[in-house]
């Protein structure tokens, strides 16, 4: 089945690579979205795929980032057949 979800990430993740690195991680996952910051110091992420490669993702976003993640705020989206996984500013 494939999903779409938002996150929007609070704590210190502007300024730290996260961006870059969710562009990393996402090479390893079959994965589609986007990334980027936001103007309130938080960062949006997009990710669609299969709803296991959609979770391991975000799995591996948290283990990377650990305790520089103070939030996570998660909403459902329908597809939209995003083809590749990118940085947006």
């Amino acid at each position: 089945m494939i999903v779409r979800q938002r996150i929007i990430y609070s704590g210190r993740v502007q300024g730290v690579g996260f961006r870059a690195t969710a562009m990393s991680i996402a090479r390893s996952f079959a994965v589609a979205g986007w990334v980027r910051n936001r103007p309130d110091g938080s960062v949006e992420l997009w990710a669609e795929g299969e709803t296991v490669e959609v979770d391991r993702f975000l799995q591996a976003i948290r283990d990377h980032w650990g305790d520089a993640i103070d939030g996570e705020e998660c909403e459902k989206q329908e597809p939209s057949g995003h083809e590749r996984f990118e940085v947006r500013r």
